[in-house]
């Protein structure tokens, strides 16, 4: 059964590991998540201490699934925003190792995520993601309403411009 944690700071550094292993994992099986391939898992390392650090200060809430004592799956939101947005949060980063998929991690992961904003009092997820991804297909289903589409936006890791898709949802706090 899988288990669905918040991360402190102190828990993601001792994580640091499978943090880094899911992050590497998913931008080799072509996770447009920021990262360029070749991605291993070393290269993940300052991407998740600086997010150690986002949560140690409280920009960040970090949510992570456990699974026979290993992490494979991962999201963020982020909660520090400008003064006129106090009541919205930013989904970053839905991960889910591939050897894990299947299993409805991802559906877990945004249900505790979407209820640990509502707890801090945001109202209102937006994120982006790939247009034409596996993971656009997600949002959807979980409740999440598409704003439209923004041309070449990123790159996918193993290069060439992608579209970006970006959603919003509304939670009650």
């Amino acid at each position: 059964m899988p288990d669905i944690r918040i991360l402190s700071a102190a828990d993601a550094r001792e994580m640091l590991s499978d943090l880094c292993d899911v992050l590497a994992d998913c931008v080799n099986g072509g996770a447009s998540v920021g990262f360029m391939q070749p991605y291993g898992p070393a290269d993940a390392v300052p991407y998740w201490q600086g997010v150690a650090d986002s949560v140690e200060c409280g920009a960040t809430l970090l949510l992570v699934t456990v699974i026979g004592g290993r992490v494979v799956g991962t999201v963020q939101i982020g909660a520090a925003q400008m003064p006129n947005q106090p009541h919205r949060g930013d989904l970053k980063k839905l991960l889910v190792h591939r050897s894990a998929r299947g299993k409805g991690l991802a559906r877990l992961l945004m249900e505790a995520a979407e209820r640990e904003a509502a707890r801090i009092g945001k109202t209102l997820l937006v994120l982006d993601t790939a247009t034409g991804s596996d993971a656009e297909a997600i949002y959807p289903r979980l409740g999440w309403q598409r704003v439209g589409v923004v041309p070449d936006y990123a790159m996918w890791p193993e290069g060439g411009l992608c579209d970006t898709t970006l959603f919003y949802k509304r939670i009650v706090a």
